[in-house]
């Protein structure tokens, strides 16, 4: 049996979760996705996979596989944060806080990279800005921290 979905309308705008992570993130990254599990109508087109999943799909209920990208809708990340570590197969940004989730990730992946003031593409407005909170790219597996290296140092986990 499918799970409740997290958004009870299907997304056909932009909205305060509307930020993108910037196309000079993958090209330093260098690694390609199989999914993007938290994509908006239409996609990014600069995020390097090969299928993705927006609200219509519903990815927490989809089935995931190989290396995904996930940069989650930040008002309630947790859902979408546990479904990427079972997964455990590609990388994540999601915003630093004194949560569950956060120390989960901090304990079982692979690594993490912070970057201090990381600029968000704000897919209302077009521009780039920071969102409110310290963000950080968590990986599991070792070409994906192999990719995070390449934005920051980064915290093998071991």
């Amino acid at each position: 049996m499918l799970e409740p979905r997290l958004f009870a309308v299907t997304q056909h705008s932009t909205t305060s979760d509307d930020y993108y992570t910037p196309a000079w993130v993958f090209e330093r990254m260098g690694i390609e996705f199989a999914l993007d599990v938290c994509a908006p109508p239409g996609g990014i087109p600069w995020i390097p996979a090969a299928r993705h999943y927006t609200q219509e799909d519903d990815g927490l209920v989809a089935p995931w596989v190989g290396r995904v990208w996930m940069n989650p809708p930040f008002s309630d990340c947790r859902p979408w944060v546990d479904r990427f570590i079972d997964h455990g197969n590609g990388i994540c940004v999601v915003q630093v806080s004194k949560s569950h989730h956060s120390r989960r990730l901090w304990e079982q992946s692979d690594g993490v990279a912070f970057l201090a003031g990381f600029p968000f593409h704000d897919g209302s407005t077009g521009r780039e800005g920071q969102v409110f909170m310290p963000c950080w790219f968590v990986a599991f597996g070792d070409e994906c921290v192999e990719a995070i290296s390449r934005l920051g140092v980064v915290r093998k986990i071991a």
